[in-house]
């Protein structure tokens, strides 16, 4: 489970950075790898990469939840600014 969260975690780094428009799977991927990554911390074998994980999809699930409010208030910006023309 540890790899995964990891894994995931990269994902959501990945979507949230350079999926312009398309945050929310990053987000979803993030949530995910956070639930993966906290399993993962309770088996004893793989706690750093269950760590590594965790923080990963954290950081993936906040990149892309910031990213994605962002792009919104941009578009509704913009979308005032042609509405007052």
């Amino acid at each position: 489970m540890g790899i995964a969260s990891l894994v995931l975690g990269i994902v959501a780094i990945v979507c949230g950075l350079f999926a312009s428009g398309f945050q929310w799977i990053g987000a979803i991927v993030g949530v995910i790898g956070i639930i993966l990554g906290a399993l993962g911390r309770k088996k004893t074998e793989n706690k750093g990469i269950a760590t590594a994980g965790l923080v990963c999809s954290i950081v993936g699930f906040s990149v892309s939840i910031i990213f994605y409010l962002a792009c919104v208030a941009c578009v509704t910006g913009l979308g005032s600014l042609i509405g007052s023309v």
